[in-house]
C-alpha cells in the first residue's frame, strides 16, 4: 500500500502534467511562485487544483477549460486567470471562434461589463496564442 508522500507526489505529477498541458512551463512558473510563500502552497494548488479536479474522469479537458473561461469571464474579477485559461483552451484544441462566442454568450449572463472585461482578455490570449510555438 502507498503511503500518502507516494500518492500525493504521484498526484502532484498528474496535476503538474495538467498545468502543462494547458501552457508549458507552468508548473515550474506556479512551483517556483508559491513556493516562497508556503512549501506546501504549490503542492495543495497542483494536487487539488489540477489533479483532483481538473484531471476528474467524465469531461475532457477542451471542455473543462471552455467552463473555465466561462465561468472567470462571468465572475470578472480575475483577469490574468482568465488570460491564463483562455491561452490553455487555445493550447487544448479550442478554436479562436469558439472562445470569442464563449465570451459574447457570457454577455447575456454576467453582463456587458463582464463580455467586454472578457474581450480584453481575449485579444491578449489571442496575440500571445500566434505568437508562440503553440501553432
Amino acid at each position: 500500500m502507498k503511503s500518502e508522500l507516494e500518492r500525493s507526489s504521484g498526484k502532484t505529477q498528474r496535476g503538474r502534467r495538467l498545468m502543462d498541458a494547458l501552457e508549458p512551463g507552468t508548473a515550474e512558473r506556479v512551483t517556483s511562485s508559491l513556493a516562497d510563500l508556503d512549501p506546501d502552497l504549490a503542492r495543495l494548488v497542483t494536487d487539488y487544483a489540477f489533479a483532483d479536479v481538473l484531471g476528474r474522469p467524465g469531461l475532457g479537458l477542451k471542455t473543462r477549460e471552455m467552463l473555465t473561461v466561462a465561468a472567470l469571464t462571468a465572475l470578472g474579477n480575475a483577469p490574468s486567470q482568465l488570460e491564463f485559461h483562455m491561452r490553455g483552451a487555445l493550447n487544448v484544441g479550442v478554436s479562436p471562434a469558439e472562445l470569442l462566442e464563449i465570451v459574447i454568450q457570457m454577455a447575456i449572463y454576467a453582463g456587458v461589463p463582464a463580455c467586454m472585461n472578457g474581450l480584453t482578455a481575449y485579444r491578449a490570449a489571442l496575440a500571445a496564442f500566434e505568437g508562440s510555438d503553440a501553432r
